[in-house]
């Protein structure tokens, strides 16, 4: 095989991260787990992340073929993706030095998030390489579902991803409805969009048994545990699962039942928790739901199929969600979800399970959902075991094959090859 190789661009997250304390995110996820399935195929990819620690190594080795290099760029700790936009001139000066030294050169510049875009277009110019563009969450559509000022993204986020969408080679949409609004909202060339499904490590997440799994993470073994697998903030919509929760209760007071939420840093005093956190804790007080509501905190993807099984039900109660990479995760060992309409996920669940949509912001059709899976056996049995085979052939494989034919069509050079 010839030798081929990619520049990868997460500039504002770290995708080797997540195997270790940082918050759950679908998008670091989806580029560590693409980028191993193409090195398995022999492609050579560099991850190139801004630095969040200066201890942590300036290269890391993940395999042979893949690298993710941690460029210096501003303060290296953690700061809000509106603070280190500025630091990308230093990012960029950077990773010219380190592909000059290396003496390395690149088929094709895969960006993901708006941030890592600016960056991209820059490279692509520099390069002479086609820039491939994954923007995971769009703005226009995070401010459509905004409850307050600060949850909206700014003018300038708009006007680059605007830009990025007209300057890219190829715009990959990770659910036929992203795709639809880069097209129409965006005013995207439908001829430059596709969409490329993630894949779940189908390995590491399958059915196990559920009372030991309910018993490996402590779990009360009588008890139906509902499930929410995320990021903490707004447009999750964890509140609306909240209050379902007080509704489901209310109508239904014979059920054991009790909702478990993963995501979020929990380690410290309550006082300390993040504002969506301490949100959603009062929420719970005043609902007077607490002993029905365990916040978890956030959890390494080795400890997530634990969760998945030990649950009855996941719920992706989302406002906004280009994807939903947790809720194939949880299909894939066998557990039902409900999800929200406007969430790409809800397309793979099919006409036949249409009692696993609901609509957001909408906690009495949610109770609804909930009530009628955990109360009809059969009805229960039957959506496990099809859930399964709705994300079988969703594998980082096939999703890496596609990618390849993706960048292909935009590459004079069909081979991608040095």
């Amino acid at each position: 095989m010839n030798t081929k190789r990619m520049a990868v661009i997460s500039y504002h997250t770290c995708p080797i991260s997540d195997e270790t304390d940082a918050e759950i995110g679908g998008m670091n996820i989806y580029v560590l787990e693409l980028s191993k399935a193409l090195a398995k195929k022999g492609y050579h990819l560099d991850i190139f992340t801004r630095s969040q620690d200066a201890n942590s190594p300036r290269v890391v080795q993940v395999n042979e073929n893949l690298r993710v290099i941690h460029v210096p760029a501003g303060p290296q700790e953690p700061a809000s993706k509106k603070e280190i936009e500025q630091y990308i001139p230093e990012f960029l000066t950077h990773f010219y030095e380190f592909t000059d030294k290396e003496k390395v050169t690149y088929s094709i510049v895969s960006c993901h998030y708006f941030l890592s875009g600016i960056a991209g277009m820059d490279i692509k110019k520099k390069l002479g390489i086609p820039l491939v563009m994954t923007f995971h969450t769009l703005g226009l559509m995070k401010n459509l579902v905004a409850r307050s000022d600060d949850e909206r993204e700014s003018k300038e986020r708009i006007l680059t991803e605007q830009l990025l969408v007209k300057e890219s080679d190829q715009l990959i949409a990770t659910s036929e409805t992203d795709a639809q609004y880069i097209q129409y909202l965006y005013d995207g060339d439908p001829e430059k969009i596709d969409v490329l499904t993630p894949g779940v490590d189908l390995a590491l997440f399958m059915p196990t048994d559920k009372t030991e799994a309910k018993k490996k993470i402590g779990a009360a073994t009588d008890e139906k545990m509902i499930l929410f697998v995320g990021r903490i903030e707004p447009l999750k919509g964890v509140d609306v699962l909240l209050y379902a929760l007080k509704i489901l209760l209310g109508t239904h007071p014979e059920l054991k039942v009790c909702v478990w939420i993963v995501g979020g840093d929990v380690s410290q005093e309550a006082e300390e928790w993040s504002k969506e956190l301490k949100k959603l804790s009062e929420i719970r007080e005043e609902l007077d739901i607490h002993p029905a509501v365990n916040f978890v905190g956030r959890k390494a993807q080795k400890e997530l199929p634990a969760y998945y099984n030990a649950s009855d039900l996941m719920v992706m109660p989302s406002h906004y969600e280009s994807f939903g990479i947790t809720a194939v995760e949880a299909m894939a060992c066998g557990v039902p979800v409900i999800t929200t309409d406007v969430t790409g996920v809800s397309k793979l669940i099919d006409k036949e399970h249409s009692n696993l949509i609901t609509s957001a912001n909408n906690p009495i059709l949610l109770s609804q959902r909930i009530t009628k899976l955990l109360c009809d056996k059969e009805e229960y049995e039957k959506v496990s075991k099809s859930v399964a085979e709705d994300v079988k052939d969703l594998s980082w494989d096939n999703a890496a094959d596609h990618f390849v034919t993706l960048c292909k069509s935009c590459t004079k050079d069909s081979t991608l090859s040095d």
